[in-house]
């Protein structure tokens, strides 16, 4: 059988996800900054969730109540 090869948005998803982890197991560690590690986990977490639904899709705005 041949080897199937993923896509960019798959790799990008399993980086995410892994940052994700990385995130949480140090706000265990450092719970001075915890919930500014959960906060990015969580962001990494829907960054991946985007990349795997719509690849080629428009992100939002990164600045809260800012107009596209």
């Amino acid at each position: 059988m041949a080897m199937q090869t993923a896509t960019n948005a798959q790799i990008a998803a399993k980086l995410l996800r892994g940052a994700a982890d990385f995130f949480r197991t140090i706000s265990k560690e450092n719970p001075r900054v915890g919930d500014e590690l959960l906060m990015n986990a969580k962001t990494c977490e829907m960054a991946a969730d985007r990349v795997e639904v719509d690849p080629g899709g428009k992100a939002p705005s990164l600045v809260d109540g800012a107009e596209e």
